[in-house]
């Protein structure tokens, strides 16, 4: 299980009703690893210039990086975060995360970033099995 659900939030799941407000607490709390680095990421591009902020830092465990992977690898996860943080991200291989402003998703940097070519270019064989 990638998120621990609290009772009152499942019931409120159950009921049709789930605040996002709530939802993302319990990704903080159950996947800190991945909310804290995408917080940095976020906190980064606010308070620069650049393009977007990214993360080339492997992560220190396989926990944290299942973590990650849980986090991006979900839509409603993924949405939630770039909802609450004001962010478009972006992800390649096992642990790189950026950040961009949401009105540059589809601009020349996401696109270049995003693309097949820096996909492959971001590969290395220690990324192989992560």
């Amino acid at each position: 299980m990638s998120l621990d659900v609290s009772p009152q939030l499942l019931a409120e799941a159950e009921n049709g009703q789930v605040r996002e407000e709530d939802f993302v607490e319990t990704v903080r709390t159950s996947l800190p690893y991945a909310y804290d680095l995408v917080a940095r990421l976020a906190g980064e591009l606010g308070a620069g210039t650049a393009e977007f902020a990214d993360n080339q830092t492997p992560p220190p465990s396989e926990k944290e990086r299942g973590q990650l992977l849980r986090a991006l690898s979900s839509d409603a996860i993924r949405g939630s975060l770039e909802r609450h943080f004001g962010i478009a991200l972006a992800f390649q291989n096992c642990h790189r995360v950026a950040a961009f402003r949401p009105e540059a998703r589809g601009g020349e940097i996401h696109t270049r970033f995003t693309s097949l070519r820096s996909q492959i270019l971001n590969q290395s064989p220690e990324f192989r099995d992560c």
